[in-house]
């Protein structure tokens, strides 16, 4: 009588331990899993409107020629070192490192191309009903040694025992063994996507294939060795040789990238490089081509960043002579009439930026919003409000541009509309307890049904679940 409930207590306690075992095992080595977890964490997220534009240059044909033009693929950079890019939902993340360590643009397009293949593909909800199967197979492998482990215990026989251990491990190196097999699977077939993307362009392949001669040589120089069984992606050498005939089978197989393509990638690369990675790196880029338009780029960031306002002012004037129509070269003369305390001049040289981006990206604008406000006059203000607005229309989750809003907003009265704006700032910041407050303290003077007072009521509202969006 006392065996029965021994064994039902047994196998509860291992089925649950196996179910929490192969979740982390499995998370551990699916590479989305450890996405979504990341951008939930937050992620370290890198905003500039010269990159960002750049990169959805690079990614608009590719993801046209993938079917997701009209898919609302959001392009996030991470402020990350490493060569890396992964997908989440609808989210496309690019390490700033992997932008710096590419040496042209069709590296990137290879890259973008890649995880378009994933995206295309719906390898990411595939992979979830990977991930269900493994985790079955886990557990009912685990309850299948468990009840060999009791039925050992209870007639004292240990080879039965051990042989219920054994099954119970075995079952998890199964189910591990499956997704990463299955994930390889889907990388060969995002490798062999992009492909077809990047011919559908008429772009190289080329890029990819440098890609994963890189990563090859980076497994080369530290002298590890890998179980090919036990990764979740191909092999490099296998990826290239898998890539190689098609490639080279290409008829864009010698295209190369515009040279003005090639020039603002050089100059997105130097710019990294100045504000996160140091002098020395910039100067290991300017090495190359000392008088090129991107080292003269990379020389008045370093000396704004670095040394005199003075003097990176008639660098940037002099970059502006050669290219007035490029609206990042007055973003940087509005960042250093900023810090030298000129806010009249730097909202006109941020004014001239806006006027002069193609892509209307709303971070511009909040620049020139917050230009304006340090102004301090009223009617300054008031159009800082409008200018803010405008970023927030073509940015909706930028939350630093929502507290600029309430402090706009505060300075000129208007509570209510202060209140809202700064629980929309708490709400993109992922601070839902405070943005319900600011939430509730901006119905309280707002009329009942209006457009402001229904938006707050959606912050009130929202639970996990229902995610505003």
């Amino acid at each position: 009588m006392l065996s029965r409930p021994r064994t039902m207590i047994a196998r509860s306690k291992i089925a649950r331990a196996a179910c929490g075992f192969a979740t982390l095992l499995l998370a551990a080595v699916v590479a989305v899993s450890a996405s979504v977890n990341a951008f939930a964490q937050g992620v370290p997220v890198v905003r500039d409107a010269e990159i960002e534009a750049l990169v959805r240059d690079y990614a608009r044909p590719i993801f046209k020629a993938a079917g997701l033009a009209n898919d609302g693929i959001d392009i996030v950079l991470v402020n990350d070192q490493s060569f890396n890019a992964f997908v989440t939902g609808r989210r496309l993340f690019i390490n700033t490192g992997a932008l710096v360590a590419a040496e042209t643009p069709n590296e990137i397009i290879g890259v973008i191309a890649h995880e378009a293949g994933h995206i295309a593909g719906g390898h990411q909800q595939k992979l979830r009903d990977q991930l269900d199967r493994a985790k079955t197979m886990a557990i009912i492998a685990t309850l299948l040694g468990a009840g060999a482990m009791v039925a050992g215990a209870t007639t004292n026989s240990r080879g039965l025992a051990g042989a219920g251990m054994g099954v119970a491990a075995g079952g998890g190196e199964m189910a591990q063994r499956s997704i990463l097999a299955y994930q390889r699977g889907e990388e060969i077939t995002a490798d062999r996507s992009a492909i077809t993307y990047l011919n559908a362009t008429g772009q190289s392949g080329m890029g990819m294939l440098k890609t994963f001669g890189r990563f090859q040589s980076a497994l080369s120089l530290s002298g590890t060795q890998l179980d090919p069984y036990r990764i979740s992606h191909p092999m490099p050498q296998e990826r290239i040789a898998n890539l190689e005939a098609l490639v080279k089978a290409s008829p864009y197989v010698d295209n190369v990238d515009p040279p003005t393509l090639q020039q603002r990638h050089d100059m997105m690369r130097i710019k990294i490089a100045a504000y996160m990675q140091g002098q020395a790196a910039v100067s290991r880029l300017m090495r190359k081509n000392p008088t090129s338009l991107a080292s003269r780029y990379g020389d008045a960031q370093q000396t704004y960043l670095y040394g005199n306002p003075g003097a990176a002012l008639t660098k940037t004037a002099a970059l502006i002579k050669e290219q007035p129509k490029n609206p990042y070269f007055q973003e940087l003369r509005g960042d250093i009439l900023m810090k030298v305390n000129k806010p009249k001049d730097a909202a006109d040289a941020y004014a001239k930026a806006v006027s002069l981006d193609p892509a209307r990206s709303g971070l511009l604008m909040v620049s020139l919003g917050q230009a304006l406000m340090a102004v301090g006059t009223p009617d300054s203000v008031k159009k800082a409000v409008t200018q803010l607005n405008n970023g927030i229309g073509r940015d909706k989750e930028n939350a630093e541009a929502y507290r600029y809003l309430a402090q706009a907003y505060g300075e000129l009265g208007q509570i209510p509309a202060a209140d809202l704006a700064t629980a929309e700032g708490h709400y993109y910041s992922a601070d839902y307890k405070n943005a319900k407050i600011f939430a509730m303290r901006a119905q309280q003077k707002l009329k009942r049904g209006e457009p402001g007072w229904l938006r707050a009521q959606d912050i009130i509202n929202y639970t996990p679940s229902n995610k505003l969006k």
